[in-house]
């Protein structure tokens, strides 16, 4: 047939150029030798293996099917792949459901045909997943037999899903979570420990009076009653629903109310826990219950049925805190429960504890001074020469919210600061008088003081010390448009923090136009920063330096390398006007509050208007410093800076040692 074919090809060519005919011989005779070559592969390959790779093939593929139903969790797809169906299903599901798999991966089998070709053994590895432990790796075996009709089944035995599985046996799994490490303060003291802790909960097939239990429930524990219900009637009969857990020191009222109560359960045990329920709690975090999405974030050793951080720290560094559990997968005997061997043993880790910069007993003086305050507020302490922050206190009304790190608040008159820096790098004085009338007007736009005070012409400094609005705003053509951006940059902000929590730098645009100018001059307008951004402001000016706020005292956690650094730093000059400005405040303006404490503190008050009503709602705002701590507080909606704010910080000061 080739040659016949070659012959007409070469035939209908005699008219060609004779490079071409010599081509088109070429490429014939190639293509004979392809073909034979072919041949004699064929030849070969049908000597070496007379017809087993068909039922390797076909076996194979049985093995492959009970394989892929397994691995995707379809158990009754996998028995439909042996010789006993139901008998596979039911014990896929069992071990399953005892090990609580997550995922399953096999690898390729490799199946070996007996002498008969009738029988082979597929081999394969296993990776079973196990929920809140690991992984579980191991390999096993599976017989398969080709039936009548010429198609090959799994010989089903317990010991295809593991070698040492038999009848009388079941696998089964222990679980032991290591007690979770303690948050740390700078002194290695503990902030967060174990506490003793009651927590309530329905047990709903107990529930002989539903009313009368729903009814005490909703008097003495503050929980959400429809929503309990409905999770209580999604609930098995006899499986535990919690609804509260309470510090024991909180719980007795509640407890003595619900005692005796059908279907009302109480459990005695401990909760990783700060000393009090709002010390620094919207940093530390808190623990809690597993949830969905706490689950996400725990990482694959943690378990539905464990605590986990699900806020602040405790979250943010739940793996570190929380170790590593311990485990073992054990063969059981059915009859009597025991455990009659070892498969494999998971090595468990402890938790690490978390070393931060907070002070405990500035985190306590932070706490007390802001017990008294109902609104929603805030009151962070920075060490000046190194920028660790010492304490981070959100009040009562604050509802777990880390306003001190996440608050996002105009700064009204204590971004004088950082206007005067900039109204100091252009060449003003602290001695240039200044104009200081009751109001100024900016393209239709008034501006005004606070309860429209007017000092008339006075030196700089006593515009400062007063926070004369007006002042700043009528010095406003002494900067350029990008000046006050630039100058916030010099203190850090807006800056790229890392402080080992989510932290807001602040943010201060170039204004669009005079107005807007206007305004940033006074730190209204489009001027938002946190409390941690103010203090760290009041301490760059102490230190004469920026030093970029952090929270963890670990440099594998958060190395110096990372933190940031202005490009462009404030001149030694300008701060040291600063402090002299900020000790004005106190002696002879609007920090009066603070006049009478030992340690020469210095300080800015700060009035920010909000909202849209008229007239507008007030922050209130103080910072400042005195030795090597640098501070910031912040009363949302709360009044004035000097009137409000100011006794915060001067009880915050009062009850440490001045330094």
């Amino acid at each position: 047939m080739q040659a016949v074919r070659l012959s007409v090809i070469m035939t209908g060519k005699r008219n060609m150029p004779y490079r071409a005919r010599v081509l088109v011989r070429v490429n014939a005779v190639i293509g004979t030798v392809a073909v034979a070559l072919a041949a004699v592969l064929a030849a070969v390959f049908l000597v070496i293996v007379p017809g087993e790779d068909k039922e390797q093939d076909r076996a194979t593929a049985a093995a492959s099917a009970f394989i892929n139903g397994w691995v995707a969790g379809d158990f009754a797809r996998a028995g439909v792949a042996t010789n006993a169906p139901a008998d596979a299903e039911a014990a896929l599901n069992e071990a399953a459901d005892r090990l609580s798999v997550t995922a399953t991966h096999i690898g390729r089998p490799l199946v070996s045909l007996d002498d008969d070709r009738r029988t082979a053994t597929a081999r394969f590895p296993v990776r079973n997943t196990l929920a809140g432990l690991g992984d579980w790796d191991y390999e096993t075996a599976a017989l398969l037999e080709k039936a009548a009709d010429g198609g090959w089944k799994v010989t089903w035995s317990p010991r295809v899903i593991h070698p040492q599985l038999t009848a009388q046996t079941r696998l089964g799994r222990v679980r032991e979570a290591p007690e979770r490490a303690p948050i740390l303060d700078r002194d290695g003291k503990p902030l967060v420990t174990e506490r003793p802790v009651i927590t309530f909960g329905i047990w709903p097939s107990k529930l002989t009076d539903p009313d009368r239990a729903y009814e005490a429930i909703g008097k003495n524990l503050d929980v959400d009653l429809a929503a309990l219900r409905s999770r209580v009637a999604k609930t098995q009969k006899d499986q535990f629903v919690e609804i509260i857990t309470l510090r024991e020191s909180e719980a007795g009222q509640a407890a003595a109310a619900l005692d005796g109560i059908p279907g009302v359960v109480q459990r005695e045990g401990t909760r990783p826990l700060a000393p009090t329920r709002e010390f620094a709690r919207a940093v530390l975090g808190t623990v809690a219950p597993a949830t969905a999405e706490t689950l996400k974030n725990a990482g694959p050793t943690a378990s539905p049925a464990d605590l986990v951080g699900s806020s602040g720290l405790q979250a943010a560094h739940q793996r570190r805190l929380a170790g590593t559990p311990a485990g073992k997968v054990l063969l059981v005997d059915r009859k009597t429960g025991d455990a009659v061997a070892t498969l494999h043993d998971f090595t468990g880790e402890p938790g690490k504890p978390l070393t931060t910069t907070l002070d405990l007993t500035v985190q306590e003086a932070a706490e007390a001074a802001l017990s008294p305050v109902g609104k929603p507020a805030a009151l962070v302490a920075v060490q000046v020469s190194t920028g660790q922050i010492l304490a981070v206190a959100n009040g009562p009304g604050a509802q777990g919210q880390n306003l001190a790190f996440d608050g996002r608040y105009p700064p009204g008159s204590t971004f004088k600061v950082v206007t005067t820096a900039a109204l100091l790098d252009a060449g003003v004085s602290p001695n240039d008088p200044v104009k200081c009338p009751a109001t100024v007007t900016v393209q239709g736009k008034d501006f005004e003081n606070q309860d429209t005070f007017a000092l008339g012409t006075v030196p700089f400094r006593t515009d400062f010390a007063q926070s004369c609005n007006t002042a700043f705003v009528g010095l406003r053509e002494r900067l350029s448009g990008d000046a006050l951006p630039k100058a916030a940059a010099q203190f850090g902000l807006g800056g790229r923090w890392q402080v080992g929590l989510a932290a807001f730098s602040g943010s201060v645009p170039e204004p669009a136009g005079d107005v807007e100018k206007a305004a940033e001059m006074i730190g209204q307008g489009k001027v938002l920063i946190s409390p941690l951004a103010m203090a760290s402001v009041a301490a760059t000016v102490a230190a004469g330096e920026f030093h970029q706020p952090y929270l963890l005292d670990d440099a594998a956690l958060l190395p110096d390398s990372a933190r940031f650094r202005p490009t462009t730093p404030v001149s030694a000059a300008i701060t040291k006007e600063l402090r002299s400005l900020m000790r004005e405040v106190v002696e002879r303006g609007s920090g009066r509050a603070l006049r009478d404490l030992p340690g020469d503190p210095g300080a800015k008050t700060g009035t920010a208007e909000f909202g849209r009503e008229r007239p507008p709602q007030t922050h209130a705002w103080m910072i400042g410093f005195r030795g090597d701590i640098a501070f910031a507080v912040l009363l949302q909606g709360g009044g004035t800076g000097g009137r409000n704010a100011g006794p915060v910080a001067a009880r915050f000061l009062d009850s440490l040692p001045a330094s």
